[in-house]
């Protein structure tokens, strides 16, 4: 190792924001993305095993053997991106091996050097390291800034195309972006919309469609990108749009081109969580009732099923963390530099299976 590295390494350290791997402890979870609690459901689990008995001998197997270029395709996986792109109205789908592929190859094909990039200040990193590679111009806007983005619009280049960058729920934040103000503001500019989705399928939107499809937005959303590891609990992520659209992902993106397939088994995984995760109305159901009483307690609250409670800096948020810890409670510490210096948070992550009680108790020690 590096002698810079070893300077980097131990910054971080006297910083509090050093990072190590930690397994998960069986405490009450409220850090996961399992919103639904279907990444623990046997349902689920015997529904993917009776689904890959079921698939020819040729798709059994943990291994794709190569990217879907090459050996790792089947008409199994084309259906299934057809099936989740008409159950999202949108004309075609591909998926990716991981919501951060998905969000690189997406950005780093779509976007060329005279194109434009507006992002909200809060998107995800993938969103961020697949602006950089496009080499377009890019400007951030204050985030769920309307007046900040429509200034950015009236005063960027005119040259090329100019694409927005949103989620429709923010994974650290939890806060709800303002869908129909800012897809109008993207017809008025003449600018593409593209929308992460990861943390609003399955929870959101009739069936759990997502809030694209609630506020009825599809026709005008030129990408969506939806993940399955969060509230779907499965594994991967697809990039949803128009056929020309995603014949251009699967010719020019580099994260889809070179990587391999996933295995034919989390191909089953994502159809049986697409044929379950549309009944789960009593999870969305329960889900949405502790989102109501943490609004009731909690005067910040987002309004969603992501809560953050502003620490002052990485020390406390770690001590806060391992307080809750110690108290039988899962809860995770956002520390710079993932998020901005100064913007330290817990992050509180509700599920259809906690309870009003433990809720209660939880916000009882942070407050």
């Amino acid at each position: 190792m590096t002698l810079s590295l070893e300077n980097q390494l131990l910054l971080r350290k006297k910083q509090n924001n050093f990072r190590q791997l930690t397994p998960v402890l069986p405490l009450i979870d409220f850090s996961s993305n399992d919103y639904l609690g279907l990444a623990r459901s046997s349902d689920l689990m015997d529904s993917i095993i009776l689904e890959q008995h079921r698939l020819p001998n040729d798709l059994k197997g943990f291994g794709s053997t190569g990217s879907r270029l090459l050996s790792g395709n089947s008409q199994y996986a084309q259906d299934l991106e057809n099936t989740i792109a008409a159950f999202h109205a949108f004309d075609s789908g591909v998926i990716f091996n991981c919501g951060y592929m998905a969000n690189v190859g997406l950005l780093s094909t779509v976007a060329r050097q005279i194109d434009t990039i507006f992002f909200d200040s809060r998107v995800h990193a993938s969103t961020r390291d697949g602006i950089r590679l496009s080499r377009a111009q890019s400007y951030p806007f204050k985030h769920n800034n309307l007046a900040h983005l429509e200034q950015r619009l009236k005063n960027g280049s005119a040259k090329g195309n100019r694409f927005i960058c949103i989620e429709s729920i923010y994974s650290t934040s939890g806060k709800r972006a303002p869908l129909v103000d800012i897809s109008t503001l993207a017809k008025r500019y003449d600018a593409h919309l593209i929308v992460d989705e990861a943390h609003a399928v399955g929870v959101y939107g009739p069936k759990g469609r997502g809030l694209v499809a609630e506020a009825d937005l599809h026709s005008s959303t030129f990408a969506l990108i939806v993940t399955f590891g969060k509230a779907l609990g499965t594994h991967g992520a697809i990039v949803l749009g128009r056929r020309g659209l995603i014949d251009s992902l699967i010719n020019f993106a580099t994260p889809f081109i070179y990587t391999t397939a996933l295995p034919f088994f989390s191909f089953a995984a994502i159809k049986c969580s697409y044929d379950y995760f549309p009944k789960c109305e009593p999870e969305r159901s329960r889900l949405h009732r502790l989102i109501d009483q943490c609004n009731k307690i909690y005067a910040e609250s987002s309004g969603t099923q992501i809560q953050s409670i502003k620490m002052n800096g990485n020390k406390e948020a770690r001590y806060m963390a391992q307080k809750l810890a110690k108290t039988g409670f899962d809860v995770k510490p956002l520390l710079s530099p993932t998020v901005q210096r100064g913007h330290e948070i817990l992050r509180i992550c509700l599920h259809s299976f906690n309870t009003k009680n433990e809720l209660q108790t939880l916000m009882e020690i942070v407050s």
